[in-house]
């Protein structure tokens, strides 16, 4: 599982009836990312929509 994975913006797009980012990075830092396993993506925003209901309640 990679890091995409768990990440806020990370969602799936109808169109391209694929996952996509929709996080806008330029390509030298998209193939930085792909390149280097040990990359941590400035933009990563942990998916837990649990932590949002908290704070409500």
């Amino acid at each position: 599982m990679s890091q995409c994975d768990t990440c806020s913006n990370y969602i799936y797009d109808e169109d391209y009836e694929d996952y996509m980012c929709t996080v806008d990075v330029d390509e030298d830092e998209a193939a930085r990312g792909f390149a280097d396993a040990r990359y941590e993506c400035p933009y990563y925003s942990y998916d837990n929509e649990y932590l949002i209901v908290k704070h409500q309640m």
